[in-house]
């Protein structure tokens, strides 16, 4: 990495290759299966984020993406970035993700961190941007919904970490984890009598 433009590609990079791997090894039910209150799944989050970076890295800066995102015109309902219909194939919203990054990589490698872009969906006066200001927005919004995908993930089949080869864990085995998640409860059921 040299310079700051590099180091921010660098950070939603990984962010995207987290949110990716969080997809392996796991079949079509568990990639879709909502699993809080608000409907979060895996899939939904790679597909929102491909909204998100045509949006950001094409659209803001004059670059549109090529591919059409029907669940991002302005009669789509509610939420329909967020999940995957039964017509939508894992192949087929990952390899459009790959390919909205790709273009989006295009943007950040032809612009300086100066280039000014607008955003039309924020407020007139704060709507003017710059790449960096954008860089460093899709990569807080990458990382956020990359977290969202390690807790579902762990909620499917227990599986977590942070990357591939570097699960940034605890060391412990399934006992350490039990006794230590029991300790945790343990002091949240302590710390709620003392209040009360």
């Amino acid at each position: 990495m040299t310079g700051p433009k590099s180091e921010l590609h660098h950070y939603l990079r990984a962010g995207r290759d987290a949110l990716l791997w969080k997809l392996d090894g796991l079949g079509e039910y568990d990639i879709r299966r909502p699993l809080t209150p608000t409907g979060t799944n895996l899939l939904g989050l790679v597909k929102h984020l491909a909204g998100c970076e045509s949006g950001y890295f094409g659209t803001v800066f004059g670059r549109p993406c090529p591919e059409p995102m029907p669940w991002l015109t302005e009669d789509a309902e509610p939420n329909a970035d967020m999940w995957a219909t039964a017509d939508e194939t894992r192949a087929e919203i990952v390899g459009l993700y790959r390919r909205v990054c790709a273009h989006s990589d295009a943007t950040i490698e032809a612009l300086s961190l100066e280039s000014m872009g607008r955003v039309p969906h924020w407020p007139e006066g704060k709507n003017e941007v710059t790449l960096h200001r954008v860089l460093v927005h899709m990569t807080a919004e990458t990382h956020r919904h990359a977290g969202h995908a390690d807790i579902v993930r762990e909620l499917v089949d227990g599986a977590a970490g942070m990357v591939a080869g570097n699960d940034n864990l605890a060391p412990g085995d399934a006992a350490w984890w039990s006794d230590y998640r029991a300790r945790v409860e343990s002091a949240a059921t302590e710390a709620a009598r003392r209040s009360s």
